[in-house]
């Protein structure tokens, strides 16, 4: 018979990895210095590598040891999940689910989504991550997240995609812009500089390039918000126009400001989905939440 890691081995390399100090990670454990050291050179004897590196001042994860981690995460939430499952007495959507969701979905999708959720699943325990996606994917890799919900196209390996549904773009400006007649259109005649987007790192961005056609980068500003809602701030003051999503253009967000959106004549729109690792035993569960996001969101 295979000798295999304890649950408390892994927990503790996961304390370790995270806190990158044996005393703190002890501490974090509750448990003696000593008694943490022998268990993670035990669980290195046992898996037969080196998962650190000691020195006298710093800890350092070895490239094995990272990706023991990462299995050492999941391994523990597919305990867990059978736990929860076990002692519930049901099998679909109950128990703890860690979901990464960017800020461009947030806070358009959660107030709609939340209280059905609540109501037609009780026993599950969402706990939320809102990030870009970028950091979303690395803690999904890592084992810190189930599922994440992001905004398609995005390159991204080793992974599940479940296309949910288009979220479209509107042009938006203000009622009495100076940049351009909404009425008629047309990227070519737009002027120098008019276009405002977010900055690097939001996939909003990327988005609205791609999926508004947008070739010229003369005609965005080189000043980029850092959110949207300070985009919106800045098109309220007719600094610029930008393109936003229908689900933004649904929400409260443009209230109370002198904001126009306009349907885009052409196909731009950019796709909304959930993705989870590759292998995950919960792929029919995380296709059922897909699928109950999916009719929410478009009734």
């Amino acid at each position: 018979m295979i000798n295999l890691p304890t649950i408390k081995q892994l927990r503790y390399f996961i304390a370790l990895e995270n806190h990158g100090h044996f005393g703190k990670a002890a501490e974090a454990s509750f448990v003696s210095q000593s008694a943490f050291s022998t268990a993670i050179k035990e669980l290195e004897k046992l898996l037969g590598s080196q998962l650190v590196d000691r020195t006298n001042k710093t800890v350092t994860i070895t490239t094995i040891g990272k990706e023991v981690a990462n299995q050492a995460r999941q391994c523990i939430r597919s305990v867990e999940h059978l736990t929860e499952v076990a002692s519930s007495g049901e099998g679909a959507l109950v128990g703890r689910l860690n979901l990464g969701i960017i800020p461009t979905i947030a806070p358009f999708m959660l107030p709609k989504v939340m209280p059905a959720l609540r109501e037609t699943y009780p026993k599950l325990r969402l706990y939320l991550r809102e990030d870009t996606t970028v950091n979303s994917y690395a803690r999904l890799m890592s084992g810190e997240l189930d599922l994440i919900l992001i905004a398609l196209p995005y390159k991204l390996s080793n992974i599940e995609i479940m296309p949910l549904f288009k979220d479209h773009f509107f042009l938006a400006c203000h009622e009495q812009t100076q940049w351009l007649d909404p009425e008629k259109y047309a990227l070519n005649k737009l002027k120098l500089e008019s276009i405002l987007l977010l900055e690097d790192g939001h996939c909003l961005r990327d988005h609205a390039l791609s999926a508004c056609k947008i070739r010229n980068q003369d005609s965005v500003n080189r000043f980029n918000a850092s959110s949207l809602m300070t985009l919106i701030e800045m098109v309220n003051s007719d600094l610029g126009i930008t393109y936003l999503t229908k689900m933004a253009n649904d929400s409260s967000l443009l209230k109370h400001t002198h904001i126009k959106t306009y349907p885009l004549k052409d196909n731009s729109y950019r796709e909304i989905g959930l993705a989870w690792r590759k292998g995950s035993a919960y792929e029919g569960e995380f296709r059922e939440l897909g699928e109950f996001i999916t009719t929410l969101c478009e009734q």
